[in-house]
């Protein structure tokens, strides 16, 4: 295997020595193959070894050794807990919480403990830093749990000592953006951005503030459907109006399901997705709110766009209209498409080295695999559907919490089933990685905490958020935040929680 790979070899010269650097021996899977090199680092699937000649080896993940897999994995496990940390050449601490290297689009991170918007600091769902607790219930490791005025299904978002969401009312038409302190849970202050002009149809599963706001970690950029337009707003972290646009209309006429996609940040822009049978891409500047382009896209779908950083290149990827799709996301030309999840995808996009993953739709069932680049080459497809929920790439393979609540790990670059197993749905919120551990939840509140483990299932808990879950939850320092609801005192109420181990 390792004489196979050799267009992978490159010679290059020593890097510094890292902090916990070992040389072993390695083994591929079948076993006929070993080499003696010290792991340099872990990206897009695959393992880069160096050897003691100094010349590098590139090898992806799966076709290493059980024990190796498991050896990198405990590497990586350091690594993202802040603790034995590698250091090399100008790389900041936390640019290697992930186990990558200059991988990265030209995004926000923030500083350490923010998640800055939907699907976190790498767009990714993986939450760098110390892992969540994996038990609760009403008082075992809750550090906190405050009332949520409203109804939505936006996920919270932290920035400095802030916890913040979105809801709406849906008796009065009004819609706010909330903040709480992310240590006691107080409610710190509420700012209502509309009123009146609500959508006249609305999917039972859907709210009037199902987008999650986003940061710069200075300003909050929000949206809502108002009059069938999308109100596009910032606020100051104080909760203060800066500025507010009509970014562009949201009129569909065949299917009235309500508006779901969240805005995503790039460079100074903030980009927004309305797509219906005159729908569109748009970017706008973050300081003012003034147009910068705006790209075509017509049909029903409520996917978020989100950006990659892709053979060295950012790319804007979105799901749905019978294709996935790149787009350039500093002028919003496309680069490339190919056919692909029917008509309509709510989950945003995945991908790991130059392989991404998308997951649909309506009216027909698929999950495909892409390798990115040029016209983009299809590597494999399933007759699986992850609808309103995204997937989790992980490790060179993808975790996927379909809608019929069954849970899967598949190869990344084969689409080989490694196991699956029946959980039971619905599904609406995203499976979230914490550590080694995936946090899946339906939509009736049961939350289970499984292994990131593709050589079989094992389960580490099983727990309950109130009665229904369809927020994805985030992490951060540790912590879990979640959005729930529970009835069962006779009336609907919304709640966010911090969870702590205690």
């Amino acid at each position: 295997m390792f004489r196979a790979i050799s267009a992978l070899v490159v010679s290059v010269g020593l890097f510094a020595a890292l902090a916990w650097a070992e040389s072993r021996s390695w083994t591929d899977s079948t076993g006929q193959f070993n080499i003696e090199a010290e792991f340099q680092e872990y990206s897009g699937g695959s393992v880069t070894l160096l050897k003691a000649d100094g010349e590098t080896v590139t090898v992806p993940m799966t076709k290493l050794s059980r024990t190796d897999q498991t050896w990198v994995r405990a590497r990586l496990r350091e690594m993202r807990s802040n603790k034995n940390r590698p250091t090399r050449g100008n790389m900041k601490s936390d640019d290697r919480e992930s186990g990558q290297r200059d991988a990265r689009p030209a995004t926000n991170r923030g500083a350490p403990g923010d998640w800055l918007q939907w699907r976190g600091p790498d767009s990714n769902n993986i939450a760098p830093g110390p892992a969540a607790p994996t038990q609760w219930n009403d008082t075992q490791n809750v550090k906190w749990k405050v009332e949520v005025p409203g109804r939505g299904h936006s996920s919270p978002i932290i920035v400095g000592d802030y916890v913040i969401l979105t809801s709406a009312d849906e008796n009065r038409q009004t819609t706010g953006v909330f903040a709480y302190d992310k240590m006691t849970g107080k409610p710190v202050w509420k700012t209502p951005i509309t009123q009146g002009g609500f959508q006249g149809e609305l999917h039972a599963k859907n709210t009037h503030a199902t987008s999650t706001v986003a940061s710069n970690g200075k300003q909050l950029f929000v949206v809502f459907i108002q009059n069938q337009t999308v109100q596009l707003v910032a606020l100051d972290i104080q909760g203060k109006l800066q500025w507010q646009v009509n970014a562009g209309p949201y009129v569909p006429q065949q299917y009235k399901f309500g508006y779901g996609p969240s805005p995503m940040l790039y460079d100074d822009m903030v980009i927004v997705a309305s797509e219906f049978e005159k729908g569109w891409l748009a970017a706008f500047s973050q300081s003012n709110g003034q147009s910068r382009w705006k790209q075509p896209r017509s049909g029903i779908s409520f996917s978020s766009p989100v950006v990659a950083k892709i053979g060295g290149k950012d790319q804007m990827l979105i799901s749905g209209l019978k294709a996935v799709s790149s787009y350039d996301p500093k002028t919003g030309e496309p680069l490339w498409a190919v056919p692909g999840t029917t008509n309509a995808t709510c989950g945003t996009m995945v991908w790991e080295g130059d392989t991404v993953f998308a997951s649909g739709g309506f009216p027909d069932p698929q999950t495909i695999a892409v390798k990115a680049g040029g016209s983009g080459q299809v590597l494999w497809t399933n007759n699986e559907k992850c609808y309103e929920q995204s997937m989790l790439a992980h490790d060179g393979y993808l975790y996927a919490f379909n809608d019929g609540g069954i849970f899967f790990c598949w190869d990344g670059q084969t689409g080989e089933e490694k196991w699956k197993t029946r959980l039971g749905g619905p599904v609406s919120a995203s499976p979230l990685l914490s550590g080694e551990n995936i946090f899946v939840a339906n939509e009736k509140g049961n939350v289970w905490v499984i292994k990131a483990n593709p050589q079989s299932y094992d389960l580490v808990a099983e727990n309950r958020l109130g009665d229904e879950v369809f927020a994805t939850p985030i992490v951060s320092q540790g912590r879990l935040y979640a959005r729930y609801a529970d009835s069962s005192q006779g009336r609907r109420q919304e709640y966010l929680i911090c969870l702590e181990q205690q």
